[in-house]
Formats: structure tokens, C-alpha cells, sequence
């Protein structure tokens, strides 16, 4: 019997992780950071609820830190085997641990200054840039819908999610005397209408599947309302001569923005003098996407061509890239006519707060928010009408015009979801809902059961056999 342990992004929608035990082999799906809340954010320095050093190997669906941020945590500790992903994973997987690094260094060198002159004990990062490189080391990239063996009696396969560029529905084949079982876990599902990539590709079978759920609740906005509102927001800013800011996760949601404002460009309907990509992990991986652009869907790649164009920096020409940090604080001087994308997509830290500091007070400025907010961040306090963002010990009076924009989402909406689901045959596999927040849970297991499956909703920690 195989046995799988729950062990995050079960409560949530960040950390993560799953254990895979058969009577040979210990096999960990992914392995993410918690983020959001503060006491959430705590569980990341909490040991490993498993022998780390009794692993076999770890097979990671995709880059973003939520699936892979605890790595180096896992080879700090003592893991040596070999992390299993997609080529374009591996490459941005680089970028993104060595970021999230050196953010850690700076925070902790921050808080200890603290901590020193109130006489308290000293901190550690949770991992650093050696432990980084460890993990590097042991990352082994191939492609999609290649079968492999990974450990005794375990083949994987990849499959694309459509998620963000290297994303994958993950298919494990586990063969135990002689009779062999199968285990999907889908990863993050891509919303079928977001630009550049292609949408998640259909599996057919499983005997239990792990499905997100982060949007199992509702539906995004149509693509063309969303992308008119975008449109005239822009406008309205070019007209009252404010700027725009837009908070963005580096991967995947920035490289969706630059192709959408190329768009308007293309079609002289972008009048702002420049847009500014303030993100050096932004920067970096909107490179990466230009090396991968082979993989892009053929209608959007099409797009691009036409504009006669190599990649998105040359679709949308008044892209300029601001990679120091004088660059960065340069742009402080600019009042009007521009637009700021840069991270962090949460508003948790990162150079956009520094952009809200100098023009969100301003009532002529725009924040476009295009990115999901969890609860308990700035981004989510801007969301529901904060009158104040807080940075450092300054207090600014939220007076810019605030826009949510939910279709441009890189997940999956409750509709696009079961669209998925149901490509799979009878009987239907044993489905778990993970990656939700528990009111979205419980609405798409309400949802899935008038359509004739059953779902279940596993508890952090919690065992099941197969």
C-alpha cells in the first residue's frame, strides 16, 4: 500500500508539500514557503515532519516559492537526493531561491540590529545563498511527457499546467507487486484565457488525484471586460497625467502585463511616455520567458511576430528595465505619465512599496492590482479599502484610485477547474481538494458534488493509504 501525508497547503494556499511513502521509497511533492499571515509565515522555521535525510527524492511541480521556497531548508538539513522538475523550472527555480535568499539576509540583518540593542538573542535566516547553491546542484530538469524513473518502482511524468512558464500537472506511476497505481497532483492550474502560455493539458486516469482549489468558488471576469477596463483605466491616467502602479509577481503575472500593455501599444492606444519593470528577479525572468518562448501558445506567439517583434521587451518599446537601486530611486522623480511594475505581487515588501510611499498619496495616481491577495497582506488591506498603507514607521494616506482586476489571474477559475476534472474517466479517482482557503474548499466541494463527484477536504498531517 502507498501511504501520502498532507503536510501543507492544506489549511492554505502556500507551503506545499506531500509525502509520498511507499514500502521502499519516501518521495516529497514539492516543498513551499508559507506566506501570507504572520503566524503562517512562522511554520517555515519549524522542523521537517519527516526524516529529511530518509528521502529518496523530491519532484517539484513549478518555481513559484509557495511550491519551492523550502528547498534549501530541506538540503540545509541534509538532503543530498536529486529534485526532480521541468527545464524552465530549473532556470527560473535560480532566480527565484537566490532572491528569496537574499531577501532573508536582509531581513534577518534588520531585525537582529534590533535585537542587539534591546539585548535580545540574534537570529538566523532560514536558509542561505551556500544552502541555495546546494540545491541548485541537485536539480534535474526534462521535459514534458517524458516518463521517467525517479526511484524504485516510481516513474514520473510531466505535463503542462499553463500556469506559468515550466509548470506542470505532476503524474507519479507507483508499481507495487507487480500492479501498478497512479497519483496526480495537479500543480496550479492555468487560467485558460491568461496570454502566452498554453492551457493545462488534459489527463485521462488516475486512481487519486490532488486537485488546487484556489478560485473553487467563483469565476474570473471575462477576458475582454478585464482587458476593456484595463484599456480605460490607462487611459484615464493618461489623461489626468498620473501614474500607474502596479504590484506583480515576477513570474508569470509581469510577463502577462508586458505582453497586454504591448498590445495596446501595437495598437497606439498606449500614451504613457514609459513603463518601467523595477524588478531585478522581474528583469531575469521575463529573460528566461524570452528563451522559452518556443512553448508559448500559438495565437499570442502569432501576436507578437506581427509587431514584428523577437520578444516582449521589443513588442512593447517603451519597456525599461531599472535593475539598481540608484535606477530604481531615480524613479522617484517622476510625477506623471508613467507606469511601475514591480514586486512584490502581495505588496509584502519588495521596490513597489517604495513606488506606493511617493505617488499613493497622490489623487491623481492609479495601483492596479492584478494579482491574487491572501489574507493578512498590504495588498489584501488596499483590496478591502485601507485608508493608510504602512511602510516602516511612516503612516500614507491611501488617496490613489484603487483597481482590482481579477481576470488576470494565472489560476484557473471554479469553472475552468471542473472543465479539467472532468476529462477523467470512470470511475472517477479519489479527489482531495488542497491549495484553497477553507471557504473555497468547502464551496467547490459543494460545487463538484451536485456534478456527480465527490471530494474530500484532507486535514493538515492527515494519512491516507492507496
Amino acid at each position: 500500500m502507498a501511504k501520502l501525508t498532507f503536510l501543507g497547503a492544506v489549511e492554505g494556499v502556500t507551503g506545499s508539500a506531500y509525502l509520498l511513502e511507499t514500502g521502499a521509497v519516501k518521495v516529497l511533492l514539492d516543498c513551499g514557503l508559507y506566506q501570507g499571515r504572520r503566524e503562517e509565515e512562522k511554520e517555515n522555521e519549524e522542523s521537517f515532519r519527516f526524516d529529511v535525510q530518509a528521502l529518496d527524492c523530491v519532484i517539484l511541480s513549478h518555481a513559484h516559492l509557495d511550491h519551492s521556497g523550502r528547498l534549501p531548508k530541506l538540503s540545509a538539513e541534509g538532503f543530498t537526493g536529486p529534485i526532480y522538475m521541468t527545464n524552465p523550472t530549473c532556470d527560473l527555480l535560480e532566480v527565484m531561491l537566490k532572491d528569496a535568499a537574499s531577501l532573508q539576509q536582509r531581513d534577518v540583518e534588520w531585525e537582529n540590529k534590533r535585537r542587539r540593542r534591546s539585548g535580545r538573542e540574534e537570529i538566523e535566516p532560514l536558509y542561505t545563498l551556500e544552502d541555495v547553491e546546494a540545491t541548485l546542484s541537485q536539480c534535474v530538469g526534462f521535459a514534458y511527457g517524458r516518463r521517467r524513473t525517479v526511484a524504485d518502482n516510481v516513474e514520473v511524468c510531466f505535463r503542462d499546467a499553463g500556469h506559468i512558464l515550466g509548470s506542470a500537472i505532476v503524474e507519479v506511476f507507483i508499481t507495487e507487486q507487480g500492479k501498478e497505481k497512479k497519483l496526480v497532483f495537479s500543480g496550479d492550474l492555468g487560467n485558460s484565457f491568461a496570454a502566452l502560455l498554453e492551457d493545462p493539458e488534459i489527463v485521462r486516469s488516475a486512481d487519486v488525484l490532488l486537485l488546487e482549489s484556489t478560485y473553487g468558488d467563483r469565476d474570473h471576469r471575462p477576458m475582454d471586460e478585464t482587458l476593456e477596463e484595463f484599456e480605460q483605466i490607462i487611459e484615464e491616467a493618461s489623461e489626468n497625467g498620473g501614474n500607474i502602479l502596479i504590484p506583480s509577481f515576477a513570474v508569470g503575472r509581469t510577463q502577462e502585463i508586458i505582453f497586454r500593455l504591448g498590445q495596446l501599444y501595437q495598437k497606439g492606444k498606449l500614451r504613457q511616455q514609459a513603463v518601467y519593470l523595477d524588478s531585478p528577479m522581474a528583469i531575469a525572468v521575463t529573460e528566461i520567458y524570452h528563451r522559452y518562448q518556443h512553448v508559448y501558445n500559438t495565437e499570442d506567439a502569432e501576436t507578437i511576430n506581427r509587431g514584428r517583434s523577437s520578444s516582449l521587451h521589443s513588442f512593447l518599446p517603451i519597456l525599461r528595465y531599472s535593475t539598481t537601486t540608484a535606477e530604481s530611486m531615480a524613479l522617484n522623480r517622476i510625477e506623471s505619465g508613467a507606469i511601475f511594475i514591480a514586486g512584490s505581487g502581495m505588496c509584502t515588501g519588495g521596490r513597489i512599496r517604495h513606488h506606493f510611499k511617493h505617488n499613493i498619496w497622490r489623487k491623481n495616481a492609479h495601483v492596479i492590482i492584478v494579482g491574487y491577495q491572501s489574507i493578512g497582506t498590504p495588498g489584501r488591506a488596499l483590496v478591502d479599502g485601507a485608508k493608510v498603507f504602512r511602510i516602516g514607521g511612516d503612516e500614507i494616506s491611501v488617496q490613489a484610485k484603487i483597481h482590482t482586476i481579477g481576470g488576470f489571474s494565472a489560476h484557473a477559475s471554479q469553472s475552468q477547474l471542473f472543465h479539467w476534472l472532468d476529462n477523467f474517466e470512470k470511475p472517477h479517482p479519489r479527489l482531495y481538494l488542497v491549495h484553497g482557503e477553507p471557504e473555497a474548499k468547502k464551496a467547490f466541494k459543494k460545487f463538484l458534488s451536485g456534478k456527480g463527484w465527490s471530494a474530500e477536504v484532507p486535514d493538515k498531517g492527515e494519512a491516507v493509504t492507496f
